[in-house]
Parts: structure tokens; sequence; C-alpha cells
């Protein structure tokens, strides 16, 4: 691949990277906070590729200056050479076009985020936090998952007594027909998204439909079960009320570094 399609190939991965990072596409791959490295590196790639191509387009414009005066210079010997190149062509190998396929995949077509079938396959995340913030005051308080887990979970759900909370996440089944409210939760990026569940009780919709997103409204209820896949604890939430709610803007959970 000349330094041209080089050019090219940047320019299109550094337009994929502003297109993820300005449109809210980047949320299914990495967690929000590096929304300005990817700008970052999207404006700096396209700057390079700009500024190839120019050096480029300079470069063959002298170059053809310098053979032009040759030409005048030794008019014979060019002959001869031009004959000779003319006979020895080097064509770029068009399968390298090929390294454009995944940039436009990543333009067109948007993955899912990751799901039940993942959650339902991977052990509980839930890690004992460093402390809790204190609960604004009014009811229903609005928790993550993460925030309700550990609270309910290792805190012994003390500081959730006598509060109606809010809480945000997609539904999945084991397969026991269990049913559990989850966020993946991630360090970095989709790749190391780990599910974070709470087991439900109570008000559920007649008709459970994995992957889709709850608002649930409910109170703790003591006790915790154990994660069949890592033995890790999963707290209970008492449902009084659940609804259904469109697919978040960011399907992650932002509270992992707690």
């Amino acid at each position: 691949m000349n330094r041209q399609a080089q050019a090219a190939v940047m320019f299109l991965l550094g337009a994929a990277l502003l297109h993820a990072g300005s449109t809210g596409l980047y949320l299914r791959y990495v967690k929000a906070g590096l929304q300005p490295l990817l700008l970052a590196s999207g404006a700096v790639l396209i700057a390079v590729a700009a500024a190839t191509a120019w050096y480029e387009r300079r470069r063959a414009k002298a170059s053809r200056s310098e053979d032009a005066g040759d030409t005048h210079a030794h008019a014979g010997h060019a002959h001869a050479g031009a004959h000779a190149d003319a006979g020895t062509p080097h064509p770029e190998p068009r399968i390298s076009w090929l390294l454009v396929l995944p940039l436009l995949a990543l333009i067109l077509v948007a993955p899912p985020a990751l799901g039940s079938y993942s959650a339902v396959r991977t052990g509980t995340a839930l890690q004992q936090p460093y402390g809790y913030d204190r609960l604004p005051a009014g009811d229903p308080v609005p928790l993550s998952v993460v925030d309700y887990a550990s609270r309910a979970a290792y805190g012994n759900g003390r500081s959730l007594h006598g509060r109606t909370v809010r809480v945000t996440g997609f539904l999945a089944l084991d397969h026991g027909g269990t049913p559990y409210l989850v966020r993946m939760a991630l360090n970095c990026c989709a790749a190391d998204a780990q599910p974070v569940k709470i087991a439900l009780r109570g008000e559920l919709p007649p008709v459970l439909q994995p992957d889709a997103w709850l608002e649930v409204t409910g109170t703790y209820t003591p006790g915790v079960t154990r994660d069949p896949v890592n033995d890790g604890p999963i707290p209970y939430l008492r449902v009084d009320r659940a609804k259904p709610v469109p697919t978040p803007r960011d399907p992650y959970d932002e509270t992992w570094n707690n």
C-alpha cells in the first residue's frame, strides 16, 4: 500500500473515531470518560492523513519536474530509461484495501450492547466498596444497580431500610427462570464488561422478556442468593412497580469505579 492509500485509510479511521465519539456510538465500545481521547485521536489521524497526502503530492510534483529536466538534458538516455521503467511496473496489492471494511462496519453497523446472554453465563462482578455516599432525601431514591447491590449485599441494607428505591436495568432469566435486574459494568471497554445482578421478587410483569429494560421501584428485602456461575453475592429487591423503559443512551453502568 503506497503512502496515498495509507493516508486514505488513516483519514477513514479518524473519521470513524470522530463519528463514533460525536454520535454516542462509542458507548457501545468504551466507557463514557474516554470520549475526549477518541475525539482527539480522530482529529490527529485526520491531520496526519492530510499532511501525508500533501507531502506525497509535493514529492510527486517535484519528481515530475526533475524528470522533465533530465529529459531535456539527456534525451537519449531518458528515452531508454522510460522504456525500461515501462517494462517493470510495480502494482500495489489491491487486497490491502480490505483494511477499509472494518472501518466502514464501525460507521454503518452499530453492534448491540452486551445483554442477558452474557449476563447469565458470567458470574456477578459485585465488589465491596470502600464506603457509601449518604442517600438524598425523598422517595423513591434513584440508585444504580451497582449501588443498590453493594449496599444490600455488603452494607446489610442498613442505608436502605425504610426507603423506596428506583433502579433501572435489563432483565435476565437464569436456566431456572429466576429473574434478575442486570447492568453490565466495565472498567475500560466492552471487552471487560461484567454483570452485576439483583434478584427480583414481588410485582413483576406477567410476561418477562430477556433483554427488556425495566425501571423497577421497590424496597430492600433481606437475604442474599449466590450466583450459580461464580458463587458471588446477589441481593434481593422487592418490586412494587416495574415498567418498561427505552434502552438508555449509555447501556453500561458508570459507577463501577466506586
